[in-house]
């Protein structure tokens, strides 16, 4: 093996067994799984990555020495049916089976429905899991959701009474996705026991990502893990719906 090759090896066994930047020992990956995506956000390139709603509304920074980006205001933006405002979708590759990882801080205020989400299975704007994230649970937050051509529908069959968004700075999340038994497990902080449990195999590949139906937040550390990804020929899904 010529040293190149070598050495580009052992870079990628170091990404993924290392711990990451805030600590947080990588998980235990299931046989086959690696590491596909990573993103620590370092300079205001890594925002092109992903293809935003409302691109106006994003922006790149750094605190602490975390890099970030962040969602500070509401989209203008209008869905086909009732879904979230503001996304920022991974535009070049997609997965079936993964588990995604990634810090997310709320930098809103508290109310009921103070959240963030995460969009996986994404095959278009109007067909789409996420999982909202909210101080209060109720058919319409803190709950695992499908968009499948009609307003967001709860799927999720365990959830908590909420989240505290205001407990600590960042929020560790963890979430696991399985098309053939059609699970989906979220995990925050306490990567033992998830916060929400939902199963179903409606949709198989698609891209993920992260925003908040209309709040304001960061997101920080994205690891991806998968058996296997393709490349996304999917183009810009949101430009019918910008404002």
């Amino acid at each position: 093996m010529e040293l190149k090759n070598i050495l580009n090896s052992a870079c990628a066994l170091l990404a993924l067994f290392s711990p990451l930047a805030s600590g947080k020992e990588a998980p235990v990956l299931p046989e086959g799984y690696k590491l596909v995506y990573r993103q620590d956000f370092k300079n205001d390139q890594s925002m092109g990555d992903f293809i935003a709603t409302d691109k106006r509304v994003w922006k790149w920074g750094t605190e602490k020495g975390v890099g970030f980006i962040e969602h500070f205001a509401k989209s203008k933006y209008k869905y086909e049916v009732r879904s979230p405002y503001n996304i920022a979708l991974l535009g070049g590759i997609e997965v079936k089976d993964f588990i995604l990882e990634a810090k997310l801080r709320q930098t809103g205020k508290e109310y009921g429905h103070r959240d963030m989400c995460v969009f996986y299975g994404f095959r278009d704007r109007s067909h789409f899991y996420y999982t909202h994230i909210a101080s209060v649970t109720d058919n319409h937050a803190h709950n695992c959701f499908i968009v499948n051509g009609r307003p967001r529908t709860k799927i999720s069959h365990e959830t908590t009474k909420g989240h505290k968004w205001s407990s600590r700075e960042w929020h560790d999340l963890r979430l696991v996705r399985e098309f053939g038994t059609g699970k989906i497990e979220v995990y925050l902080n306490d990567l033992e026991k998830p916060i929400m449990k939902a199963k179903d195999k409606t949709f198989e590949w698609g891209r993920i990502g992260f925003g908040s139906f209309d709040d304001t937040g960061r997101i920080a550390e994205v690891r991806l893990y998968a058996p296997d990804s393709r490349k996304s020929e999917g183009k810009d899904p949101f430009a019918k719906g910008r404002q």
